[in-house]
């Protein structure tokens, strides 16, 4: 069916503007980005198609250059799109945490922790260096692994912090495997930086683990 056969009201855009864009489902946002369909596929069931194909949107998202164009409906213009947006939501996050005291806005660190490393094929080891009033400073990748483990070094993330004038810090990684559940690995090195950085007088706020659904807060669960 034509989209413009389809009442005002179930059409993406105007649904929007009458609701917001948190009343539209995944696949009528995705058509509002794709913006056109293909011969006998309106927007919403191309974005549709799209999504049942990859599964996810998570998997479409971030899906490579190749992977991306080689579908229905994509190519080089719409993944360069895509990638802009990506980026802008990366840097309204990074403000968010910037502007404000991180446990103002714990929901930000999460979104915008989530959009840094999920997805991922490596195991990487990230530091959020924060200043006395717990606002982000900077962010960096301090350590990269395999796919199942990456090697952290205390005195390196201690000289880091030290480099950065943090007063805290945040740190944070990711499981390629999906589950963001800690394991006792992670638990020991992160006992092992709080016990490194306090004789610093530098404090460890949080250790957040994203998976491939959710992010685990080891200050949540008592752990810090």
């Amino acid at each position: 069916m034509p989209l413009t056969d389809l009442p005002l009201t179930a059409r993406p855009r105007e649904k929007l503007l009458a609701h917001g864009a948190k009343s539209l489902s995944d696949a009528e946002l995705l058509a509002i980005f794709l913006r056109t369909g293909l011969p006998g596929l309106n927007v919403i069931e191309l974005a549709e198609h799209l999504l049942q194909k990859n599964h996810t949107l998570h998997n479409l998202l971030n899906a490579t250059e190749q992977e991306f164009c080689a579908q229905k409906g994509l190519g080089s213009a719409k993944f360069v799109q895509l990638q802009a947006v990506l980026e802008l939501s990366r840097r309204y996050l990074l403000e968010q945490c910037q502007r404000d005291a991180v446990f103002n806005s714990p929901q930000a660190v999460y979104d915008y922790l989530t959009i840094q490393l999920r997805g991922l094929q490596q195991e990487v080891f990230m530091v959020l260096y924060l200043d006395s009033q717990n606002r982000l400073l900077k962010d960096e990748i301090l350590f990269y692994g395999t796919i199942n483990a990456a090697s952290v070094y205390p005195r390196e993330v201690v000289k880091a912090a030290l480099k950065n004038n943090a007063a805290a810090l945040i740190l944070a990684h990711n499981h390629p495997s999906g589950i963001a559940e800690p394991s006792q690995a992670d638990k020991l090195i992160t006992g092992k930086l709080q016990q490194a950085l306090q004789l610093v007088d530098i404090n460890v706020l949080d250790h957040i683990v994203v998976g491939g659904q959710s992010c685990v807060s080891f200050a949540e669960r008592g752990l810090i």
